[in-house]
């Protein structure tokens, strides 16, 4: 089983993300699950990805060639794709897949997440979708979905198919959990729109 992992590549960002990004790929690689990430070698992204390689997991890299300047690709990857654009990226990286996790992350991290929770709604995959909750930081973003439903934007059954968890190994349970029905990693639909 493989998860695509969503991460900000912000190199500036506090030694505790980096911590958890580190701790998060080690989690997921000891209880051998591949990962699935952009390629790059900073922020969250490298540092699950450097989590996952010392433990000895398997990492796949997906990277546009024109991001190589912006976000060096990662070195030590089991497997490093490059690619000639973003939505041939995320076509890759959701078809490698059987679940998806979301780290800490800007604006990058927040439009591949919110796509594949999209695809999810319209039926077009299966596949579970957990914010990895590092201190709270999607805590808002919870409270958001919970209020679309209030105010009807989202119905409650939908609510359901995005999950958070505060820890990796909480993360790693509710993969678990759903993995059975995500099936095989290539999805037709998600196939038809990239």
């Amino acid at each position: 089983m493989r998860v695509c992992v969503f991460g900000g590549a912000s190199p500036t960002i506090g030694t505790d993300l980096m911590d958890f990004g580190r701790r998060t790929g080690r989690v997921f690689a000891a209880h051998g699950l591949g990962v699935v990430f952009g390629g790059g070698s900073r922020g969250m992204m490298g540092a699950v990805a450097d989590g996952a390689l010392a433990t000895g997991g398997e990492v796949i890299g997906v990277i546009p060639r024109f991001l190589f300047d912006r976000e060096p690709p990662h070195p030590g990857v089991t497997d490093m794709r490059v690619v000639g654009s973003m939505h041939e990226r995320k076509q890759i990286m959701y078809a490698l897949a059987h679940g998806f996790v979301a780290v800490a992350g800007g604006f990058g991290t927040m439009e591949e997440v919110m796509e594949v929770l999209t695809w999810r709604q319209l039926s077009l995959h299966q596949k579970p979708i957990i914010f990895l909750d590092a201190a709270g930081r999607w805590k808002p973003l919870e409270q958001l979905f919970d209020r679309m439903v209030q105010d009807r934007f989202l119905t409650a059954a939908n609510r359901t198919i995005v999950r958070f968890a505060s820890q990796p190994e909480q993360a790693l349970e509710l993969l678990r959990e759903a993995g059975e029905a995500a099936e095989a990693p290539v999805d037709a639909g998600l196939a038809q729109l990239s």
